[in-house]
């Protein structure tokens, strides 16, 4: 089959998908993993919340309609709600919050609501940065002492918010802020053999390292095959919006670590310290490290030999997505990509569907069906 016809088959399959949940989620959210392979209706409280109206501004790109402008129109009025009433506002994703919801907005539309909504989602989020240790708390209270000064790898995703609202409004404390903490990351999560912890925490006073931890991963010191994926993606996105080839280095370095260690299928397992075996795979990483890996090809010159290598493994991995992890055959599932993994340490969302793993298994498609203008 001609990869434009295979591509617009499985971009078919999920608009489908999508126009089957709309009544079910026209107000509220899929929870971030499914049971059984169902995703319930959740109020928009958590960080996930973002990943399906950031499917639904991808089907009204690839539909070129007007069909999902009143649910979108719904969604937004949740996010909007979420930043009046501080509504689990307590986290660094609110990134993800608002990139997928407001950026994407801005992008496509040019509106001025959205615009507002991005800068006031960055003051939240600028919040939670120490200008000592250089870094974006991730979790919880920023008097609470188990979580202060912790940094985390999926904050790479976070940062383009803050990105974008420099640009928007000339202000360069924004991005100022994303950059330190991006350096901090490189410098700190990533490990010398090229993998990374999961999370790292900063003195927050004295602005001195203190030590790495994993919360999802397998151990202290494996390597979360989702926060690897982040770790490429993220660090790609950095140096796009700064033009610091050092985070076009370590996006390299991550990226070759993650390929060494995927099975003959390409999908990695949810730590990559398994290559072999009955362990999980996790399906939401592929998609992640898909994306990160077209971008990161993207951004490198034609003379790097690893650019083509890196377009050609993500079309492998995306290609192993479609024939193996989708719900194709699995009539009452209403997400996209089964065998998932959001927390193996703590049974959540083991081999489900993952929301952030169907958005991005769908940006990826439109990544490789056409000129992509990214909402990151």
């Amino acid at each position: 089959m001609e990869l434009k016809t295979w591509i617009e088959t499985e971009l078919d399959f999920i608009i489908t998908k999508i126009r089957e949940n709309t009544d079910y989620f026209f107000e509220k959210v899929p929870p971030a993993a499914s049971i059984n392979n169902r995703y319930p209706a959740e109020d928009h409280v958590d960080w996930t919340a973002s990943f399906w109206i950031g499917m639904l501004w991808l089907a009204k790109e690839y539909t070129e309609s007007e069909e999902f402008d009143a649910i979108i129109h719904s969604q937004m009025k949740q996010f909007q709600k979420r930043l009046d009433e501080k509504i689990g506002l307590q986290t660094h994703d609110i990134g993800f919050l608002y990139s997928l919801s407001c950026v994407s907005a801005y992008r496509l539309t040019g509106c001025e609501w959205a615009r507002e909504m991005i800068i006031e989602a960055a003051d939240e989020l600028m919040v939670r940065y120490y200008p000592k240790a250089g870094i974006i708390q991730a979790w919880g209270d920023l008097s609470d002492p188990m979580q202060q000064g912790r940094l985390i790898i999926d904050c790479n995703m976070n940062l383009p918010l803050l990105y974008m609202a420099s640009q928007l409004t000339g202000d360069d404390t924004y991005k100022n802020a994303a950059y330190t903490h991006a350096k901090q990351a490189a410098k700190y999560i990533v490990r010398e053999d090229d993998s990374t912890y999961h999370t790292f925490y900063m003195d927050v006073i004295t602005g001195k390292p203190k030590y790495g931890k994993t919360a999802q991963g397998y151990s202290d010191d494996s390597c979360w095959a989702r926060g690897q994926a982040w770790g490429i993606y993220g660090f790609t996105l950095s140096y796009l919006y700064t033009g610091d080839t050092n985070f076009l280095d370590v996006a390299i370095r991550l990226s070759d670590y993650f390929i060494e260690r995927l099975p003959e299928d390409k999908v990695c397992y949810w730590d990559l310290i398994f290559t072999t075996g009955q362990e999980e795979r996790d399906s939401s990483a592929a998609a992640i490290v898909v994306c990160g890996l077209l971008e990161l090809s993207k951004q490198l010159p034609l003379s790097n030999p690893k650019r083509n290598q890196y377009n050609e493994i993500a079309l492998e991995i995306l290609q192993s997505l479609a024939k193996s992890y989708t719900s194709k055959e699995s009539p009452d599932c209403n997400g996209i990509l089964l065998h998932a993994v959001y927390s193996k340490p703590d049974g959540k969302g083991v081999d489900e569907c993952n929301i952030w793993g169907d958005y991005f298994y769908m940006e990826a498609l439109i990544r490789v069906y056409k000129s992509w203008y990214s909402y990151w």
